[in-house]
């Protein structure tokens, strides 16, 4: 088995050598800068992250300038990528950092395991290719790789799954060089073992492969349990007062936590505008219905957003912030950190 393991490893890298993409965390070994990266590529696409990579690191180039930063900065650099509790624990982790290592991004397992919103991938990824630690790392393209090319049928979302992919993952990593092993296999699932259609016919590993032999490919990885998605109901309401507009923050414990949104009321279902109007702070005040949006479908990851904008002008007598609302202009609505929902509607409906 060592030696099959070394033959695949070996094919991996060779195959790495020709392929790989230039990105620019690979060019480097600075443990702060593969920390962003592998935090904004958990849930977004390469071709995705880049911008947003360099952006963010070229208006926080090291931890202390992240640590010092405000939360609301921080989320507006962030916006468009979603999943926001990841900058928000990246904040706190930068924090961390400055005030228990003294600024300097930790260099031992344990203590980068310990930052906020890093688990055992990350914290893997983060040893192996700043400090060349052997750490092997599991990700979805690795999960990939390893039950086809192996042939494992348990679910790689159980936690047996989750104990064998790693076990094996260690016991096939190279330890003379685990950056470099650990990076090749990882993009050998990106752009060859790939989830849909992969280039079987020309794969290095056609030879080693179960899943292949076997003729299911397309059946591995297994995952168990497709996840259930909550529908939801949201109106959005733009009340414009003259040249102003109203702002409310989402401080519940949910989605786009921190973020900045027009006044919201959230319904069961569709409900009529007529309804929607009739709410406590529009009565007994002169307000005119100017636009009623079609509905926008906005999927997350366990939810569909279906949502609506009123666009509503209102009189002089209007005072939202006694109803805890946030007045701008409506020129400066680009510098609040906003869900990609509302920044897709304004990108549609304001004038530039």
């Amino acid at each position: 088995m060592p030696q099959l393991f070394d033959k695949i490893g070996r094919t991996i890298i060779d195959w790495y050598q020709v392929y790989k993409r230039a990105l620019p965390w690979r060019d480097t070994t600075d443990a702060y800068k593969i920390w962003i990266s592998e935090i904004i590529l958990q849930q977004t696409r390469v071709d995705q992250a880049l911008g947003y990579f360099l952006r963010f690191v070229e208006r926080f180039p090291d931890v202390k300038t992240l640590a010092e930063a405000t939360e609301e900065e921080v989320l507006k650099h962030w916006q468009g990528l979603g999943y926001y509790s990841r900058a928000r624990n990246l904040h706190s982790a930068a924090q961390q950092i400055v005030s228990k290592h003294r600024a300097v991004f930790p260099t031992d397992y344990a203590a980068v395991l310990a930052l906020k919103g890093v688990g055992d991938y990350t914290a893997a990824a983060i040893c192996s290719f700043a400090y060349n630690m052997p750490y092997a790392v599991v990700d979805g393209n690795v999960f990939r790789v390893l039950a086809r090319v192996f042939g494992i049928e348990t679910p790689i979302n159980s936690s047996q799954g989750k104990k064998e992919f790693s076990l094996l993952a260690n016991n096939l990593l190279n330890r003379e060089n685990p950056s470099l092993h650990n990076q090749a296999i990882m993009e050998f699932g990106a752009l060859q073992c790939t989830p849909q259609s992969p280039n079987c016919m020309e794969c290095p590993l056609q030879s080693f492969c179960v899943a292949f032999a076997n003729d299911v490919v397309k059946l591995l990885p297994i995952k168990t349990k497709k996840i259930v998605q909550r529908e939801r109901f949201f109106n959005y309401l733009f009340i414009k007062k003259g040249n102003e507009t109203f702002l409310q923050k989402r401080t519940q414990n949910d989605i786009w936590k921190n973020l900045y949104q027009f006044p919201l009321v959230e319904t069961e279902c569709l409900t009529e505008a007529e309804d929607l109007l009739k709410l406590p702070i529009f009565a007994n005040k002169n307000f005119i219905l100017k636009q009623i949006s079609p509905v926008y479908k906005h999927v997350l990851s366990h939810q569909i957003i279906r949502a609506r904008f009123l666009t509503i002008e209102i009189g002089d007598e209007f005072q939202g912030e006694a109803e805890g609302f946030v007045k701008t202009p409506i020129a400066r609505l680009d510098s609040f950190p906003i869900p990609r929902l509302i920044e897709i509607f304004l990108d549609k409906n304001l004038e530039n």
